[in-house]
């Protein structure tokens, strides 16, 4: 049976939304057990058993993530997009994406009138995934809802000056989110830990969305629960999913 987390957030009720973890599912090592994606070198038949293992009303729209800033309907999207968030606003129709330490993001108004599912790694977030997946959403921020899942907590998760560099272009107050690394000052190439959840805040507040829900799950450091491209390169995907009844 799939290991799920059902997100803790005052969602409406027609909304339902779920993390899956890496439990339950039928991938072999590494990619065991509960792996969704589809191209990292799995047996594909596993994939599919693991997707279909999920009761949903509809299959998930599959995205061909590339750390952009696209968005697409899921009503109306073709077989694998190249997009990084998907927008609902039809019941039935499943928003997903697939992550191991990116940040997934959703997102659900007030009124349960529109969901969105977003995937931030570091580069979409600074580019602005979530504002566009926002704007795609056609109602005001602050009648949304976001509830981050699990990603590469800000213990684990050290960038370079360039990631740095490219949130404090954009909102100097960033620079709340990285905490230089000991001794790397010295050797010219400082290094920061930098904290995904707080950037993500940061970027929801200054739309005017307050009600923020989950964080604070490390995708690296709990090796049980969460696949982490970091911690072991070759590895399954965590799939976040989110519809309207």
């Amino acid at each position: 049976m799939s290991e799920v987390i059902i997100p803790d957030w005052p969602a409406p009720a027609n909304v339902k939304a779920l993390q899956t973890t890496r439990g339950g599912g039928y991938s072999r090592p590494p990619y065991d057990s509960l792996n969704f994606g589809d191209h990292v070198g799995d047996n594909p038949m596993a994939v599919a058993k693991n997707r279909q293992s999920l009761s949903l009303p509809s299959e998930p729209v599959w995205l061909e993530q590339v750390h952009g800033v696209e968005v697409v309907l899921a009503e109306q999207a073709a077989c694998r997009p190249k997009a990084d968030a998907t927008v609902s606003f039809h019941p039935g129709a499943v928003c997903a994406v697939m992550t191991a330490d990116c940040l997934p993001v959703l997102l659900c108004d007030h009124a349960g009138t529109v969901v969105a599912a977003v995937h931030a790694g570091w580069r979409g977030l600074a580019d602005g995934v979530i504002e566009a997946a926002v704007a795609r959403m056609q109602v005001a921020p602050d009648t949304l809802m976001a509830w981050l899942g699990p990603a590469i907590g800000p213990q684990a998760f050290e960038v370079g000056e360039d990631v740095k560099q490219a949130f404090i272009s954009h909102d100097a107050a960033a620079d709340n989110a990285f905490t230089p690394v000991a001794g790397t000052a010295s050797s010219g190439t400082r290094k920061y830990l930098a904290d995904i959840y707080l950037l993500a805040r940061q970027r929801l507040n200054a739309m005017g969305i307050n009600h923020i829900f989950g964080g604070g799950l490390c995708t690296c450091t709990d090796s049980e629960r969460f696949f982490s491209f970091r911690r072991d390169n070759k590895t399954g995907r965590m799939a976040t999913l989110i519809w309207m009844d």
